[in-house]
């Protein structure tokens, strides 16, 4: 084991304690935008592969990089503080439906390194953008089985899992990234291995990077889709430290207030992050969700006010509209100050 230093990301903890910090919005809203064929797709490098891969974003960052720069850089123009890299799904999980497990790797590899071009493109010395290394949850759940019949029935297994995850967080840190965001959480155990995989990482190469992690509260019951309420989420995740824990995803920022009282209240010791979908699906609007950049705005200078949040951005069907707007209204707002020194200056 190599003695562990933070190497990247340095600038975030200062930025967490002094302000609100801006992560950019969603990314499938925004190739919707571009309105690519099956052709665009698959570029010439795949043009004879087997399966259709429409829809599948993340292979456009080896077939299209130019969309997910133009994407980055209009998050960036917007206001953005931190983007995240085009890897939600870059993983041999998730990838492995198109049969593209083994490109995997180089996904997440040239999907950090067009971030890193579009953040140092736009930093400067006062304000450094930051490279988030985006894993996300896999289709697949170690907790629930799929077939009601089989309770006990898995089609993942944990190992499976923490080789997908180890591959991932090695070319997401090898391609720039400053900080590993590990998002949309609706399994634990899923999370469990994701995070046993960046300590494992961590732990071969080194390097430390800050870590977020972020929860989602699927429906109005309060709890993530393997049954846990978001205290219980974040009692199952802190031992890894990160530096800000949150929830993002399937519910608008009207709807998800409760839970992220919630949890500023029991995660006392480490910063908070948000970042709700645009309101509920709404098929008539030009984003698909019923939440404009004013609505989704307010709400979250409400969320600022009231001292629940270091970080905040968009999810499903935000736009660079919505950063913009979120942008305008937090930034005259106090970041949540924390009840002790964080867990991030802890393990240093």
């Amino acid at each position: 084991m190599k003695p562990i230093q933070y190497t990247r990301g340095q600038a975030l903890p200062a930025i967490l304690a002094s302000r609100i910090a801006i992560l950019d919005g969603a990314m499938g809203t925004m190739i919707q935008r571009f309105k690519l064929t099956e052709a665009d797709y698959r570029g010439q490098r795949f043009a004879g592969h087997h399966k259709d891969v429409k829809n599948n974003g993340e292979l456009l960052s080896l077939t299209r990089p130019d969309v997910i720069r133009d994407i980055h850089e209009a998050y960036l123009a917007a206001g953005a503080d931190l983007i995240e890299t085009n890897t939600f799904g870059a993983n041999t999980v998730a990838q492995d439906d198109y049969d593209l497990a083994p490109f995997a790797r180089e996904m997440n590899l040239e999907s950090a390194r067009i971030a890193r071009a579009s953040c140092d493109k736009f930093s400067t010395p006062d304000r450094p953008r930051l490279v988030a290394g985006a894993l996300g949850p896999t289709p697949k759940t170690a907790s629930i089985s799929p077939d009601v019949n089989d309770p006990g029935a898995r089609n993942v297994s944990f190992e499976t899992l923490r080789a997908s995850y180890y591959e991932q967080v090695e070319a997401l840190v090898e391609g720039g990234s400053d900080v590993l965001l590990l998002e949309t959480i609706f399994d634990t155990l899923n999370a469990k291995a994701a995070l046993f995989a960046v300590e494992e990482y961590f732990d071969n190469s080194g390097e430390r990077l800050p870590l977020i992690i972020s929860g989602t509260v699927t429906d109005a019951s309060g709890r993530i889709l393997s049954g846990q309420t978001v205290t219980a989420f974040w009692h199952s995740v802190r031992h890894a430290r990160p530096l800000a824990v949150g929830l993002n995803c399937a519910l608008g920022a009207a709807l998800m207030r409760p839970y992220i009282q919630e949890l500023a209240r029991v995660a006392g010791d480490t910063f908070i992050s948000c970042y709700p979908n645009a309101g509920l699906p709404n098929p008539m609007s030009e984003t698909g969700f019923d939440e404009t950049p004013a609505d989704t705005s307010r709400l979250l200078h409400e969320f600022a006010a009231e001292g629940l949040v270091n970080i905040v951005g968009g999810c499903c069907g935000t736009t660079p509209e919505h950063i913009s707007a979120i942008r305008e209204a937090v930034v005259p707002l106090a970041a949540r100050s924390l009840k002790r020194e964080f867990f991030y200056r802890e393990a240093a």
